[in-house]
């Protein structure tokens, strides 16, 4: 079975789509749900698409400045740099979803394959460059929404450390899914 399969990302964010009627919260679903598809294709003005002009990013736990953009010019530096990296292939296995009129709330296991070159030159030692490695760690990010229907941001909260021992988490081929159209 793969370890990350990037459609499993917004699976339930489909599903409780499928069955929520309050048209507010099924605006609010489908910004998230193309934000996050966007986010899949490396698409970055399809995902900046969602937010509103005024976005701000917040890494609980972090105050590297990369990490809590502001701005829409400060978003597309955060997911320029994120596509460059090649740790695009993720999945977020949600394992609750909350939905309300002013923020959505998704929470669960982030896991991304991460490229060796790219944890090397975070100087963390690999021993194969060319190989993924999972990053794993539990995450909550909550989507505020505006009066505009467009998302404020990502606040996330990270529950633990997803780089301590990536080293022995190589990924084989098998284990990623690719995104498929």
């Amino acid at each position: 079975m793969p370890v990350i399969d990037v459609h499993r990302t917004w699976a339930k964010v489909e599903e409780r789509l499928a069955a929520e009627r309050d048209p507010i919260l099924r605006r609010n679903l489908e910004v998230v749900l193309d934000h996050m598809q966007a986010e899949a294709r490396g698409d970055i003005d399809g995902l900046l698409a969602t937010l509103c002009d005024d976005v701000a990013y917040h890494a609980y736990g972090t105050d590297e400045p990369m990490l809590n953009p502001v701005g829409k010019a400060g978003v597309r530096r955060f997911y320029e740099n994120f596509v460059a990296s090649g740790a695009t292939r993720l999945q977020l296995e949600i394992d609750r979803l909350v939905v309300d009129r002013e923020c959505v709330v998704t929470e669960g296991v982030m896991r991304m394959a991460y490229p060796g070159r790219t944890l090397a030159f975070r100087g963390i030692e690999v021993d194969d460059p060319d190989a993924y490695y999972l990053f794993e760690a539990r995450m909550a990010t909550f989507w505020p929404f505006g009066p505009d229907g467009l998302a404020g941001g990502e606040d996330t909260y990270t529950g633990s450390d997803g780089f301590a021992g990536i080293a022995d988490r190589k990924l084989s081929d098998a284990d990623i899914v690719e995104l498929s159209s």
